[in-house]
C-alpha cells in the first residue's frame, strides 16, 4: 500500500496524527478542521495531493448533517452564493492545476496568517444584504477549493444576514453540501483523483471517526474564548511557519 500511495511510513503516520488531531478539535467544537489540518500537513505533502484527500475526507459529515438539519436551511440567502461559488471553484482548480507547488503553499501561509489576525480581532455584529454573497461566493469557493478552508467567508456572509443558531447550522452545511460536491467534481475532471490520492483516503477515513469520537467525548475544563485564543495562536504559527518554508523555497 505504500507503494501505491508513493509515501513514506512516517509520512502515512505524520497524516493520521494531524487528521486525528484536526478531527478531535471538530468534535470539540464543531469546526476548524480543514483550517488545521491543511496548513500542518502542508509542511510534507503537495496541496495537489492532500486538498483533494481533504475534500471527500470531510464530504462524508458534511453530507449526514446537511441532511439531518435540511428543514431549517435558508435557501433564500444559499441561492444568491451558489454562481459565484462555482466560479471561485473554477478559478481555483485551474490554479490548483497550473500554479508552483511553492506559490500555493505561500499563499496559503498567508491566508492562514491573515485568518489568524483577523480571528483575534474585536468584532461587531452587523447586519448585510445578500449583495454579500457575491464576494462570500466567489472568496468561499476559490479559497476552498484552494486550501480546503474557505467556510470563514461563508460564516461571515451567514453572520451579516443574522440567522439564528439552527438555521445558522443547516444552512452552513447546506452550503458545504453544494460547494464540496462541486469541489469534488472539479478535482475528478481535472483528474487529480489518481490512485495514491484515493487509497490515502481510504488509510484515513478511519482516522476521521476516531478524531470525531475523541471529540465528542473529552471533556475539557477551558471556555470556548480560550479555546478559540489557542486556535487562533496555532494557524498563527502554522502560517507563518509556511510563509517562512515557502520564501526559503522560491
Amino acid at each position: 500500500m505504500l507503494d501505491i500511495i508513493e509515501l513514506s511510513l512516517l509520512q502515512v503516520i505524520f497524516a493520521v496524527v494531524v487528521i486525528t488531531i484536526a478531527y478531535t478539535v471538530k468534535g470539540l467544537s464543531g469546526f476548524g478542521s480543514g483550517l488545521i489540518a491543511i496548513p500542518l500537513m502542508a509542511f510534507f505533502f503537495p496541496l495537489k495531493l492532500i486538498v483533494p484527500v481533504f475534500a471527500l475526507l470531510s464530504y462524508t459529515g458534511t453530507i449526514f448533517q446537511s441532511y439531518r438539519l435540511r428543514r431549517e436551511a435558508q435557501w433564500r440567502d444559499i441561492l444568491p452564493l451558489i454562481p459565484f461559488s462555482f466560479l471561485g471553484i473554477a478559478i481555483a482548480v485551474w490554479l490548483l492545476v497550473n500554479i508552483q507547488a511553492e506559490v500555493l503553499t505561500l499563499a496559503l501561509g498567508l491566508f492562514v496568517v491573515l485568518y489568524a489576525v483577523y480571528s483575534l480581532l474585536p468584532h461587531q455584529h452587523k447586519s448585510g444584504s445578500r449583495l454579500w454573497a457575491m464576494p462570500a461566493g466567489t472568496f468561499g469557493g476559490m479559497v476552498g477549493a484552494l486550501f480546503s478552508t474557505g467556510g470563514p467567508f461563508y460564516v461571515v456572509y451567514l453572520k451579516l444576514r443574522q440567522l439564528a443558531k439552527g438555521p445558522f447550522r443547516a444552512t452552513i452545511a447546506t452550503i458545504f453540501l453544494i460547494d464540496g460536491g462541486a469541489r469534488i467534481a472539479g478535482y475528478a475532471v481535472s483528474g487529480l483523483y489518481t490512485p495514491q490520492v484515493l487509497t490515502l483516503v481510504v488509510i484515513l477515513w478511519p482516522v476521521l471517526f476516531l478524531g470525531l469520537w475523541i471529540g465528542h467525548h473529552l471533556h475539557i475544563k477551558i471556555n470556548q474564548q480560550q479555546f478559540n485564543l489557542g486556535i487562533s495562536i496555532l494557524l498563527l504559527m502554522s502560517g507563518s511557519m509556511l510563509v517562512y518554508k515557502s520564501l526559503l523555497a522560491l
